[in-house]
């Protein structure tokens, strides 16, 4: 065996002898090692997670050493090297959380069906934790890496500004529709990307206020009613919502899979 304490001062070592930026290289670095050097190991599999560090901006100018967590989302990499073969790496997001209070609806599918109690809606609050991947072609060795590390933080920077330009802007009929079209610009924009991949969790939020009878008729009947016209006649149900609370109970779980 190669104990895992040898694992771990393996990829400090390795860590100080090479750049660690782009984390792909790096990845690919530490996972070609364990194939060369040990006999008997034919795969090796490396995921690296980077958080996301932010400068602080003192005075009006970028602080030279200190900085601050922006957020709960991580970079992974997911790197590994087979013996003969050469490695295979996927770049991608996880835990980035947005929401837009507008431009969600969910509408089109078979109401009729006996199971099916969930209305349709033109209008809700739309809210996720993306998880996105996206899957490179496969690399013959770790300089065919090395070759093609200008690709990968432009990749990681388009995938991001293309999730949040396409979840602002897109009015979207359902997550699957817009999560698909998130695929094909990726795709897109990088020749070198075999496949795209999402998983969105729904996470729903849900007006405080709607009646005992929309209530029992609701899909959503886990959630803690409140109807607030207890207290002097007050609304917050259609136009007049302004109050919601979100939902912990099970919640859709979407992926999709876009390859070229």
């Amino acid at each position: 065996m190669v104990p895992t304490d040898t694992q771990k001062q393996t990829t400090y070592i390795v860590a100080k002898q090479n750049p660690v930026d782009p984390p792909e290289t790096f990845a690919a670095i530490l996972a070609n090692h364990f194939i060369e050097r040990y006999a008997h190991i034919h795969i090796a599999h490396v995921k690296v997670i980077q958080h996301r560090w932010t400068r602080m901006e003192v005075d009006g100018k970028p602080h030279p050493h200190s900085f601050f967590r922006d957020g709960q989302e991580t970079r992974i990499i997911e790197c590994t090297a087979t013996e003969g073969q050469g490695l295979s790496i996927r770049s991608g997001i996880k835990d980035l959380l947005v929401l837009k209070s507008t431009g969600s609806a969910f509408y089109g599918y078979d109401t009729e069906d006996k199971y099916t109690i969930l209305p349709e809606t033109d209008d809700r609050i739309l809210s996720t934790s993306v998880e996105c991947g996206w899957k490179w072609k496969q690399f013959a060795s770790v300089d065919e890496v090395k070759k093609s590390e200008s690709k990968f933080n432009p990749a990681w920077e388009a995938a991001r500004k293309i999730t949040f330009d396409t979840f602002a802007k897109e009015e979207s009929p359902s997550v699957q529709n817009t999560m698909y079209k998130m695929c094909e610009q990726i795709l897109e924009a990088e020749p070198s990307i075999e496949a795209v991949d999402y998983t969105l969790p729904n996470k729903h939020y849900f007006q405080i206020g709607m009646s005992m009878e929309l209530y029992l008729e609701n899909y959503y009947a886990n959630m803690f009613w409140a109807d607030l016209s207890w207290f002097e006649g007050m609304k917050n149900t259609g136009k007049d919502a302004e109050v919601y609370a979100p939902q912990t109970d099970p919640n859709g779980l979407i992926n999709v899979v876009v390859t070229r």
